[in-house]
């Protein structure tokens, strides 16, 4: 089969087309023939090592992936295609089902054919969505679900969404206007009639306006982008506000601006379930959600795709075909 194959850290150009065998499926696993996988800023991350993280992390981070090298050969994380093949242990999905899916820390999902196990990350396609739109689903949004639970919005409340452009803040805007709170999204003008489009009530660009520096009160901080820390976010927080930080690590002296406040900081944990990816699917099949991809690429086009996405500059997907 053909995959992109990574065997150092580097550029784009890192990434090389190969063939190389197709997966067989252990007794539990589902062998899926991908239609569509999706290029997300984590990837490119993973792919040049450039995570801004503290350093401890980052040599942990390290340690998982690999010190010298990456130990697992094909990246990705999203995708949506055909069970081929099921293994001998499997009952919740059966050959021909067309299911989308995050591979999570197995990634592998940058080939023709990926397996994932049964009990993981995966679950029944939305029935009108495409391929290319349902990949675009499974880690933006797991994250937005996730942190935006965590916010327990209320009707009438109000949240800001730094960095509500990409692929987590499409299923954020759209979750927090389903739970009837006003959005204040925050990212580059070009995005704003995307954005407005999902249901963002204001819009900031964050090249012309600090918005910890309008004087206006949130409920809710969500910081996609993880550039807005607790410290500098508090006089933008209501009393018993929530400032939750999507990408990055909390640092102490946020924690402790936290205990000595009556607002709160909630940094990254990750509670993904196949259910709530269920959920999700649930919500596209009643309109609640819907997706945007703005460029779609082949799979041998991936090195360039991988320039686009870490340009920080996309509007909300970018997905390659397979097929």
């Amino acid at each position: 089969m053909r995959a992109i194959v990574w065997t150092k850290y580097g550029p784009p150009e890192v990434l090389q087309l190969k063939e190389v065998s197709k997966p067989t499926p252990k007794p539990n696993e589902l062998l899926i023939k991908n239609h569509a996988i999706t290029v997300i800023a984590g990837d490119c991350e993973m792919r040049g090592f450039n995570f801004s993280y503290p350093f401890q992390k980052k040599l942990l981070v390290r340690a998982w992936i690999g010190l010298r090298r990456p130990r697992k050969k094909i990246l990705g994380q999203e995708l949506a295609g055909v069970v081929e093949e099921i293994g001998k242990d499997v009952t919740l999905f059966k050959e021909g089902d067309q299911v989308f899916a995050a591979t999570g820390s197995g990634m592998a999902a940058y080939a023709e054919y990926t397996c994932v196990s049964e009990k993981g990350l995966v679950a029944i396609k939305p029935d009108n969505m495409t391929y290319e739109e349902a990949s675009t689903i499974p880690i933006g949004g797991l994250e937005a679900l996730h942190f935006m639970r965590k916010a327990n919005l209320q009707s009438g409340q109000k949240i800001l969404i730094n960095g509500a452009g990409g692929s987590i803040g499409i299923v954020a805007i759209q979750l927090a206007k389903y739970w009837e709170a006003e959005v204040t999204a925050v990212d580059i003008a070009r995005k704003f009639d995307m954005m407005r489009s999902l249901g963002a009530d204001y819009t900031i660009d964050y090249t012309q306006e600090n918005f910890t520096e309008s004087g206006k009160m949130y409920d809710v901080i969500f910081d996609i982008v993880g550039k807005a820390p607790f410290s500098s976010c508090t006089s933008s927080l209501s009393d018993n506000g929530i400032y939750l930080l999507g990408n990055g690590w909390l640092s102490r002296s946020d924690k402790k601006t936290a205990e000595r406040s009556n607002k709160r900081a909630i940094g990254y944990t990750s509670d993904y379930q196949s259910k709530h990816l269920i959920y999700l699917k649930e919500l596209i099949e009643a309109g609640t959600i819907r997706t945007f991809i703005e460029r779609t690429y082949p799979l041998e086009e991936m090195a360039e795709a991988h320039r686009y996405v870490e340009t920080g500059q996309k509007i909300g997907n970018v997905v390659i075909t397979v097929e």
